[in-house]
């Protein structure tokens, strides 16, 4: 059930007691001091190192834990690399810079939170990919919010919705095919049962994003000043929207991210070698250093200047440090105690479903992976809803309304790194304002209650 083998058998109350103080840790030195939460993290590491060593954990199985935990991610830290060499290829071929343009030009004041949440979720369905839609539409809204005076936290909390709510409904999401997979649901059932949970999800994220935003007349001259310097840049050609032409063909094809990404990566650079007037060494440089833009206008310097791998280093540490840390809190017992009490003490349909999500949020909280909450959560509930003779759906649901969503809330999950790093907000700024992320949880748990005790009681 667990992927790696726990080297103890903590009671409960020793495992809560741990899960409880590793969360105040974390948090006092994240919120408090405001420190890199790779400080807290390790600290954590230490911790669980020492109290391994005292329950007589061999140092060799807690550093296979940790080696092991941090294992569990290195397929998300080669794709964090190419994400950094997509971001700066898209710049100096054009392709982010056109999407700003095309912003501007359609794009004012009215509704304008609500109608970024609706493009992000339109293009995160089309892709599949919540990280990648992120680092392309998301960077390009980013810099209009910033030209519109619009509020970036509101701006980086639409996009985080959007991008995961595509990542939850789209049929070429990870998450989407892991959730049916791991339960045993056909894709496309998977994906309309959780349309009952997503959909109001979605309708009261937009009339709540639409409410929020801003005057019609709210600086719309200061679009205009963007929209001259990126002309000005000499980077907006035809040949801009061919690479991203590419990723969506690449995706529609189903070709798997990294592969897609790096396609269009090495169209990008070779387009902006004819387009850009860069030198290749210069744009070798840019793939590991990203863009620097040097226009009249610094706001646009500020938005162009990003990408490379370098810029993907601070993620990358932070993703390995996390999950080698979930790793030891798995060899320790800590995790694999908690759950199987949880198992333990279901008795109703309505405790198990909100346990089920509270332990995809739990794991997201401790381990910082969407894919190990969807994982484990569905390997620990599936005898229990099995037993009580509930839809396998229904787990699958509740794995995606309480798993996927929740990893971009965490400030040191993966997905949350990731994103606070390429939009440049922090998680606990944007935090409050990714409405759809925080309502899917809730309305899946108030759901549980009516839908299926009836049902349930037929099978």
């Amino acid at each position: 059930m667990f992927p790696i083998q726990p080297k103890h058998r903590p009671s409960l109350s020793e495992s809560i007691i741990f899960f409880v103080v590793i969360i105040a840790l974390i948090s006092y030195f994240i919120i408090k001091l405001g420190t890199n939460p790779h400080i807290p993290i390790l600290l954590g590491i230490f911790i669980l190192m020492a109290y391994g060593i005292i329950k007589k954990i061999s140092f060799q199985d807690l550093q296979n834990g940790l080696i092991e935990g941090a294992r569990t991610g290195m397929g998300a830290v080669f794709l964090f690399f190419l994400i950094g060499i997509l971001i700066s290829s898209w710049m100096i071929s054009g392709t982010i810079p056109a999407l700003i343009n095309l912003g501007f030009s359609f794009i004012g004041g009215t509704w304008f939170y609500a109608i970024v949440f609706a493009i992000t979720s339109i293009i995160g369905v089309s892709m599949g990919s919540s990280l990648t839609t992120t680092a392309t539409i998301g960077v390009a809204f980013i810099g209009m919010g910033s030209a519109l005076d619009a509020s970036i936290a509101i701006t980086a909390g639409a996009i985080v919705s959007g991008a995961f709510f595509g990542d939850k409904m789209s049929p070429l999401s990870d998450t989407t095919n892991l959730a049916s997979t791991v339960v045993g649901v056909d894709l496309f059932d998977h994906i309309k049962h959780i349309s009952l949970t997503t959909i109001p999800a979605f309708i009261i994220s937009f009339i709540l994003f639409a409410l929020l935003s801003p005057n019609e007349t709210v600086g719309m001259q200061n679009g205009e000043a963007y929209q001259q310097a990126l002309a000005e840049t000499g980077l907006i050609h035809w040949t801009s929207w061919l690479p991203l032409m590419v990723l969506i063909i690449c995706t529609y094809f189903r070709i798997p991210a990294f592969i897609s990404i790096a396609i269009s990566s090495l169209f990008a650079t070779i387009f902006a070698a004819f387009t850009s007037g860069l030198a290749l060494s210069e744009i070798w440089g840019i793939w590991f250093n990203g863009y620097s833009a040097s226009t009249n206008f610094e706001p646009v310097n500020e938005l162009l200047t990003k990408g490379g791998i370098n810029s993907m280093l601070f993620t990358i540490s932070l993703v390995i440090l996390a999950l080698g840390f979930g790793g030891l809190l798995f060899v320790t017992g800590i995790i694999p105690s908690l759950l199987t009490a949880l198992q333990e003490k279901l008795r109703n349909i309505r405790s198990i479903i909100v346990s089920t999500a509270a332990t995809a949020i739990g794991v997201n909280v401790l381990i910082g992976e969407q894919y190990l909450s969807i994982m484990l959560t569905g390997e620990t509930f599936k005898t229990v809803y099995a037993k009580s003779k509930l839809p396998k759906k229904v787990l699958s649901r509740t794995l995606e309304d309480a798993g996927t969503v929740i990893n971009p809330l965490v400030p040191w999950s993966v997905c949350g790194v990731f994103i606070a790093d390429v939009l440049g907000v922090p998680v606990l700024t944007y935090l409050p304002f990714a409405f759809f992320c925080l309502l899917s949880p809730i309305i899946t748990m108030i759901f549980s209650g009516k839908s299926f005790e009836t049902k349930s009681k037929k099978i």
